[in-house]
This record gives C-alpha cells, structure tokens and sequence, in this order.
C-alpha cells in the first residue's frame, strides 16, 4: 500500500514536471517549426481511393497550409529527454530519493519508450515528405501508406518477439474469467494490435482532438499499471500524458501547431504495446472507443463507396462529418472529449472490478 501511494506521488510529481518541461521548450519549437515553414504546401485534394475532397479542401484549406506540423517532436522529445535525465541523475549521484524517479527499466518501459520514439521518428519522415512536397501532393503528400504499414508492421514484429522470446509472454487476460493461454499466435496478434491501434490515427484532424484524447488514454493505463503493480509503466503514462497536457495548451483552437505523424504514430503504437504490459489488451477498444468509431467510420465510408457507389458520411473519419454539417469544430471536439473521458472511466471501472474477482 505504501509503495502504491509513493508511486502515485512520483507519477503526479514527473507528470507535472513532463507538462511544465513541455511548456518551457514549446518557444523554441515553435520559432523552429516556423523559420523552417514546417506545414503543408497545398491541402489534399483526393482521397485514399481517389475521389475528390472539395468539402475537406473548403474546410481546412487555410489551416493546413498555414499551420506548422511535427510539434509532435514535443511530446516523445519531452518522453525520452526525461526517462534518460532522471536516468543518469540516478546513476551518477547518491541521492536515493532520486532513484524512484528513475522509470527507465528493461522490464517495462524498455519497449514502450522504443516504440514511442521509433515510430515517431517514422511519422517525422513522413511529416518531412509533406512538408517537403514529396510524394503524391493530391493526396497531401508523404510516404506511401504501403511503405508506413510496413515499418510499423517492423515495429509491432520487434515488440511482438521481445514478449514472446524475452518476456515469455503467451496469454491474454479476460476480465471476469483469468488468462487464455494462446501459445504462438500471441505474436501474430500482437502484430495486428499495433497495426489495429495505429489505424486509428485518423482521429488527428481537429484542433486539440488527438491531444485531449491520447492524455485520456494513458491517463487511464497510468491508473491501470499502478493498481497492477506495474510502477514503471504507471509512471511513463504519467509523463506521457503530462507532454500531452503541455501540447494541449497550444493546440486548443486556434491550434499554434499539429502533432502530425510524428506525434500521432508514436502515440498510437506505444499505447498498443502499453496495453499488452498491463495484461489489459481487451479493454483497449473501450478506453479508445472514440478511436475505434473514427477508424471504423473510414472502413464504412471507404467500402459504401467501393460497392455501393454512395457515401454514409458527408466526411469521413467521422469527426469530419459533424463539421461538415455545420458543427464549430469545438463543439465536435469537446463533445469527442466527453466521450472519450466516459470511455476512460469505464475502462478504469472494469479493471477495478476485475481486481476483486
């Protein structure tokens, strides 16, 4: 009990201290992000399946071209600078008190901090290719969807056999029912959990949406590895949602900047792979339930009109499709918030009640 209570205290201590650190060096990024011109030359104006984007190039014209990209650089950078700070601060002096703010350990958040850090360092590329016009500009330009699906499928396969081979990870947790042993197909799943949950990166398209969402959402598996004991992991989510904070102040309308891929891949798969640490893979469709619709509203628009030749939604994903019909964009995003914080809640509830069975 008395551990549980001294790590909530380092998890508010380095979540507050991630937010503020995130705040200090917001100016820098932000004049840097602005002399190099750091946002999209032309908005896209074709679909993934080809078809024209009028209402989304009428609606986010002066936006997307005027707004820098790749502030995600905020959040990991804020990530990793302090997991390696309180890192040699722990090993180079004899402060004991500092060692528990040290929550870089190979047996949790190893794996975590290398899929944050490396697939955001493959939405940076991707960010570049924009930025830089590379690629195929009608569709806003960037890296083949072909070519990003393979790095991260590379992504999920490392972690998929650092569980299986390292950690002797073969079984999921069921709520209410115990562990189901699954043997080797833990790896192919694991696979396309990560592959699932950055499919839904769709959800970054309003201002402050992703921000407010992603701190939700780790907030959340923070809660979650403490009431599992899985302090280190409890802590990571902490400062993760601490850096999420921090690039919420500046991205609530009227957005200063985006997090784009750079922020958006790495948050996703990181949270993929956060959710197998906690044993709690099931509850993360529920968690992210706002994720899950905005993923599956592409799926639906995308087949209406592969076979059906119609549109469901005026846009899709489909938190589009509420402003293309007339909604402010804040009320869209707050009301996504709402649902998200609901989802989170009740996610945390079913973990709970999970614990006392």
């Amino acid at each position: 009990m008395m551990e549980s209570t001294n790590t909530l205290l380092v998890m508010l201590v380095l979540g507050t201290v991630s937010f503020l650190f995130a705040l200090a060096w917001t100016p820098l990024l932000s004049r840097l992000l602005i002399k190099y011109k750091c946002w999209k030359k032309e908005v896209r104006t074709v679909a993934p399946d080809g078809s024209s984007t009028k209402i989304f190039a009428k609606l986010h014209k002066d936006k997307e071209t005027k707004t820098p990209r790749m502030a995600g650089i905020l959040i990991w950078g804020t990530v990793l600078a302090l997991a390696i700070i309180f890192f040699l601060l722990a090993q180079l002096t004899n402060i004991g008190w500092l060692d528990k703010f040290d929550f870089l350990s190979r047996s949790q958040t190893w794996i975590p901090l290398f899929t944050l850090v490396s697939a955001s360092i493959l939405g940076f590329f991707d960010d570049l290719f924009v930025i830089k016009s590379w690629g195929n500009t009608k569709k806003g330009g960037g890296m083949t969807f072909r070519r990003r699906l393979a790095f991260v499928i590379l992504i999920g396969l490392v972690g998929a056999l650092w569980f299986f081979f390292k950690l002797d990870w073969n079984s999921i947790h069921i709520p209410f029912f115990g562990d189901l042993f699954i043997g080797w197909l833990y790896i192919p799943l694991f696979i396309l959990v990560v592959i699932g949950t950055f499919s839904t990166s769709v959800v970054d398209g309003l201002d402050g949406l992703a921000g407010g969402l992603f701190a939700m959402m780790y907030a959340a598996y923070a809660t979650i590895a403490l009431m599992g004991h899985q302090y280190d992991i409890a802590i990571f989510c902490a400062v993760v949602a601490g850096a999420l904070m921090a690039f919420l102040w500046f991205n609530i309308p009227p957005a200063r900047f985006y997090m784009g891929e750079t922020g958006i891949m790495g948050l996703t798969s990181a949270l993929a792979v956060v959710a197998f640490f906690t044993d709690s893979i099931l509850l993360l469709p529920i968690i992210g339930s706002v994720l899950v619709v905005e993923a599956f509203s592409v799926i639906l628009q995308l087949s209406s009109k592969k076979f059906r030749k119609k549109k469901i939604f005026l846009l899709a994903p489909i938190h589009h499709h509420f402003e293309a019909k007339g909604w402010p964009a804040h009320q869209v995003t707050m009301r996504f918030w709402l649902v998200g914080a609901i989802s989170a809640v009740i996610g945390i509830i079913i973990a709970l009640l999970d614990l006392r069975f």
